[in-house]
């Protein structure tokens, strides 16, 4: 099974490293910092000696071999750093890394990184990986997860916050868990060990949410009325022009409408749309808030946007807009008559 994150500190504080670990995920924070940790604690253990290998589209598999029977030049414990973005290392790359975990040196671990992961990854090489040694997927975390690693985070730096302003930092960051560790690195150092409020810290950090047109979507779609005109409020802020942010809202309005269109044949239409099961469970919900013809009616408000904000038509497009995200998220008899 898996190795969750917390298992994997835990494990490197208390013993010697397993011959190999495999680190993948999108979370970029969270995948450098348990790399991190873990070449930390490889030189405390004593693997002086770090050979980083880069497998990119021109790599030479053959280096594995070579960096895995090569003698150490201090003989000392070595660590070999094996970076493959894509997650995807190949015909020859899956087989050298199962044959490297079928008998793995000594006094050598093997660290693998991928910053590119789904499950879809999950092949072969890293049940070989897994069963060698340990393997870490670094999931991004959900939004009723980011309260509880802001509050450790904090923690562990020595910070007393109150509960409210967890929440109000993780409402600012929107998800961005860099973000969310420079934040908290500036409120070390701003306020140290005296009791931080959601006011103070409200004064004392700045709106670093990432606002961008696939949460606005997302947001809308899961019937979080609220959140969607922040971002939108952001996105206009930050110089957005509206026809710019039409494109994928109305391409999911689309896909809307031919699942409500399915009817009693939902799964398979979800297939044939070859919709990621993560997908899923966000287009239910909105299929599960109103009719086909609601959806209909929102395509048609969508071009009304559209038209307003080329010049082609008279009204207030980010107004308009605004409509359209409320009668996404909240559908309502009365919303629902003005936009058809």
């Amino acid at each position: 099974m898996p190795t969750p994150p917390p298992a994997l500190r835990k494990q490197l504080a208390t013993g010697e490293l397993k011959p190999v670990y495999l680190l993948a995920g999108e979370e970029h924070l969270l995948l450098l910092e348990a790399a991190d940790a873990l070449r930390a604690r490889a030189r405390e253990l004593g693997y002086v000696e770090r050979e980083v290998l880069d497998a990119d589209a021109n790599f030479d598999w053959n280096q594995l071999v070579q960096s895995a029977s090569a003698m150490s030049l201090f003989a000392t414990r070595k660590l070999i750093d094996l970076r493959i973005p894509t997650g995807k290392p190949g015909k020859e790359g899956s087989a050298a890394i199962i044959e490297y975990c079928e008998n793995p040196p000594p006094d050598t671990v093997l660290l693998i990184t991928a910053t590119q992961w789904s499950k879809a990854h999950e092949t072969s090489w890293v049940a070989a990986a897994e069963k060698a040694g340990v393997f870490v997927p670094l999931w991004p975390l959900k939004p009723n997860e980011l309260p509880d690693w802001i509050a450790q985070r904090m923690a562990a730096r020595g910070l007393k916050p109150t509960r409210e302003a967890i929440e109000a930092l993780a409402e600012r960051i929107e998800g961005n868990l860099l973000a969310a560790a420079q934040e908290i690195d500036k409120l070390t150092l701003l306020q140290g060990d005296k009791p931080l409020d959601a006011a103070t810290l409200e004064d004392l950090v700045a709106d670093s949410a990432r606002f961008d047109v696939f949460k606005l979507a997302d947001a809308a779609l899961a019937g979080d009325a609220a959140r969607a005109l922040r971002i939108l409020a952001g996105l206009r802020a930050e110089g957005e022009q509206v026809v710019g942010l039409l494109g994928w809202l109305l391409n999911q309005l689309q896909l809307l409408t031919r699942l409500a269109n399915a009817r009693g044949n939902q799964a398979a239409a979800f297939k044939a749309e070859r919709i990621w099961p993560a997908r899923e469970a966000i287009y239910k919900k909105a299929l599960s808030r109103a009719e086909r013809r609601h959806w209909d009616a929102c395509l048609i408000q969508a071009g009304r946007v559209d038209r307003i904000g080329k010049g082609r038509g008279a009204g207030d497009a980010w107004l308009e807009l605004e409509r359209l995200l409320v009668a996404i998220a909240q559908p309502r008899a009365g919303l629902l008559a003005k936009i058809g």
